[in-house]
């Protein structure tokens, strides 16, 4: 039985930097074109939506594996933003529903090449054990 491939890297990369961007780009519009918020005003929601996710834009284009893995922190915000809108908004059930997979995907590719690009470049959270003990 041969072993199961893995995705590249490089793949892992690049779906993490397509739904970050997706997800960049489509917050603010969704909260203040396509379904305005009337508690909230333009400005706040671009704040409050828009500014986590450019935190760790410069390291995610450099490839950094720790950005990435700390990044999926970030998108659990609007991991969670997105299923509590599903649970309270079912005027924006098909915005709730985008805005979860962008995170979804964004999480699993991130921690996968955070994980994946840590092997490659010999990485390790594990402590070394002591080789006189």
């Amino acid at each position: 039985m041969s072993k199961p491939q893995r995705i590249s890297t490089k793949h892992l990369k690049a779906l993490t930097l397509i739904s970050y961007f997706s997800l960049l780009l489509f917050m603010p519009l969704w909260l203040i074109v396509l379904s305005p918020s009337s508690g909230l005003s333009p400005t706040l929601s671009l704040v409050m939506f828009t500014l986590p996710l450019l935190l760790p834009l410069k390291g995610l284009i450099k490839g950094n594996p720790y950005t990435y893995a700390w990044s999926s922190f970030i998108v659990m915000i609007y991991f969670l933003h997105s299923l509590t809108t599903l649970w309270v908004s079912p005027k924006d059930l098909v915005w709730a529903l985008i805005e979860l997979i962008l995170a979804t995907v964004m999480f699993l590719a991130g921690s996968y090449y955070a994980k994946y690009r840590g092997q490659e470049l010999g990485l390790s959270i594990r402590k070394k054990k002591d080789k006189s003990a």
